[in-house]
């Protein structure tokens, strides 16, 4: 089966063609950074625009990029939500239009399904069952899965995502956005141990995140040493990259061996972090756990993730109608 995955539920308009569900035949992702760096984070009503004028020119590169036409296609998946209400309808109602005139079957999907099955894209996909840290700019939570589309929520962020921290920080710092590449960069030239941030592990029997004090008092440091910071900015983000790891790497290794799993997958934007990505491959060898990443290209939001999805559903026949609506809030899976 060969599924077209369509994805617009932030700042990314992304095409792909994959086959099986593993199979990447095509995948084609237009950015919008340029276009919302100048205002340190995404301007809805600008991404919704800029998504008008670039999906069917993604939609088409995809099909031509795989050697594909319309009518080679058994089925369109799209993101539904959660993401940004203007966004979403850009491709959801392109979707609902194309399968309409093609007559396939289609499926709306959960984005954060999506980013769970991006591990799958990768030559090396864990085993069933297997924990998963899933970490990006809006969301920050564990799973524990047992099938293609079974899994379970066993910890989330009660307030910032781990991805929003580092966008936060950024802007603090007069860095820009995304604040993630950015601030991970600049924390490879900083000494991690110089500044030490405070850790907000929570309940250690848990599985829960909260990172808006690590925020503050990042906040209250800067505002502390605000006319000599030029030689301290690159610590700082070392120190506070480092408070971020310790509590994702802890929570979901303790996550693995509660659920008695040996494999994790680390998925999401910030699965993109160098640093969290070396910490949590040292800490799995030690454990005799594996860890799972996908290619850098897939870490963040992507459309072969939603087409990876929309194949199981599609197969089984469990499709989405007409009148079915996107949604911007967490819709659990």
């Amino acid at each position: 089966m060969i599924i077209l995955g369509i994805e617009t539920s932030c700042d990314e308009t992304a095409a792909a063609l994959v086959e099986d569900g593993r199979r990447i035949l095509s995948s084609i992702v237009a950015s919008q950074v340029d276009i919302h760096h100048r205002y340190g984070g995404v301007v809805p009503e600008l991404a919704s625009r800029k998504h008008l004028e670039s999906i069917v020119p993604v939609t088409l590169e995809a099909l031509e990029d795989a050697q594909i036409d319309f009518s080679r296609l058994d089925g369109i998946a799209v993101t539904q939500g959660p993401g940004l209400v203007g966004a979403l309808l850009v491709g959801f109602s392109f979707a609902k239009g194309l399968a309409r005139m093609l007559k396939v079957p289609w499926r709306g999907v959960n984005h954060l399904e999506g980013h769970l099955h991006s591990v799958f894209l990768s030559d090396a996909p864990p085993p069933f069952p297997f924990v998963a840290l899933l970490a990006s700019g809006g969301h920050t939570s564990i799973y524990y899965v047992t099938g293609p589309t079974c899994f379970q929520l066993l910890g989330q962020t009660r307030d910032d995502a781990a991805g929003e921290a580092f966008d936060k920080v950024s802007k603090m710092l007069g860095l820009g956005y995304p604040g993630g590449a950015v601030l991970g960069r600049l924390a490879a030239r900083g000494n991690p141990e110089k500044i030490k941030f405070p850790r907000a592990y929570l309940d250690r029997d848990r599985f829960d995140f909260s990172f808006s004090g690590l925020k503050t008092a990042v906040n209250q440091y800067i505002k502390r040493h605000g006319d000599d910071l030029d030689g301290r900015i690159a610590d700082i983000a070392a120190g506070f990259q480092e408070a971020v790891v310790d509590v994702l790497v802890e929570k979901v290794i303790r996550a693995a061996e509660t659920t008695a799993c040996r494999d994790i997958a680390m998925v999401g934007g910030v699965a993109a972090n160098e640093r969290l990505r070396c910490r949590l491959l040292h800490e799995g060898t030690d454990k005799k756990i594996s860890v799972h990443v996908p290619p850098l290209d897939f870490c963040g939001d992507n459309a072969a993730m939603i087409a990876a999805v929309g194949y199981h559903y599609i197969r089984r026949g469990d499709l989405s109608q007409m009148t079915d609506d996107v949604y911007s809030r967490l819709k659990r899976p």
